[in-house]
């Protein structure tokens, strides 16, 4: 009996992971009224990226103390949910957060998630007299590439909004704005305008590279080594098709005829 029991089971359902393409928000506050100002100023331009889509809710870079020392106050997740919710997501997780947030977290129904967070070289820091952009929420668009190890983005990157390829190449071919990011563990192609920061090789592939036919980035980076706008690119590249590669470790920028 115990055996016909357990094949009419399997024949009607079956446990097997699954990897899938999910957005990670990082928050950098937990006031709900500026990250709502926030979201709203990003997405402004493209109120349809999401598409319900489901979303992670990355704590790991929220101050425990305000400016004056004081402890920052404790989420309302419920709150919290509703906000993104109006942005066409679906937060399904919580991760990186404290014992006290996990459980808040658990509360309104959220999961807990560990998940590897997109690896990205340290840039210069913001300048002092802007301490606002440390408030506005990171997006990032975790996706496991595909089969083929090509990863397509063919909608634009606006400012605050990032793409990780993990385990392989991404290509876009769509304008990545200033401060947008695009991270791959393999290569990127951008076929359009590359004005933010690309990212080739983030897990260490030496022999990543970079492309656009239209290099005007604001940072690339190769296995960890950067280049930022504050050095010039030179006028044989700058707004011409071109490619990064790394020579030991030095980036060098080579124009492609």
């Amino acid at each position: 009996m115990a055996d016909v029991s357990a094949a009419r089971t399997k024949a009607v359902f079956e446990f097997k992971s699954a990897t899938l393409p999910l957005i990670a928000v990082i928050l950098k506050t937990s006031d709900l009224d500026v990250l709502a100002e926030a979201l709203d100023a990003q997405l402004a331009d493209s109120p349809d990226f999401f598409e319900q889509e489901p979303v992670v809710i990355d704590l790991s870079q929220l101050p425990e103390q305000d400016e004056d020392g004081e402890a920052t106050a404790q989420l309302d997740f419920a709150a919290l949910r509703s906000l993104l919710a109006r942005h066409q997501t679906q937060p399904i997780a919580v991760r990186g957060g404290n014992a006290a947030q996990n459980a808040a977290a658990r509360e309104a129904g959220l999961s807990l998630a560990a998940m590897p967070a997109a690896p990205a070289p340290r840039a210069p820091a913001p300048p002092a007299e802007a301490p606002a952009a440390t408030q506005a929420p990171q997006i990032i668009r975790e996706v496991p590439v595909p089969a083929n190890g090509t990863l397509l983005i063919d909608k634009p990157l606006r400012s605050g909004q990032q793409v990780y390829a993990r385990g392989g190449d991404v290509v876009v071919t769509a304008v990545v704005s200033f401060g947008a990011e695009v991270i791959a563990d393999g290569n990127v192609h951008v076929y359009a305008p590359l004005r933010g920061k690309a990212i080739a090789g983030a897990r260490g592939n030496t022999e990543a590279r970079i492309f656009s036919t239209c290099m005007e980035a604001q940072l690339v980076a190769i296995a960890g080594i950067y280049r930022t706008n504050e050095v010039p690119l030179p006028d044989p590249v700058l707004g011409k098709s071109a490619q990064v590669r790394l020579d030991g470790k030095k980036l060098v920028i080579d124009a492609i005829p």
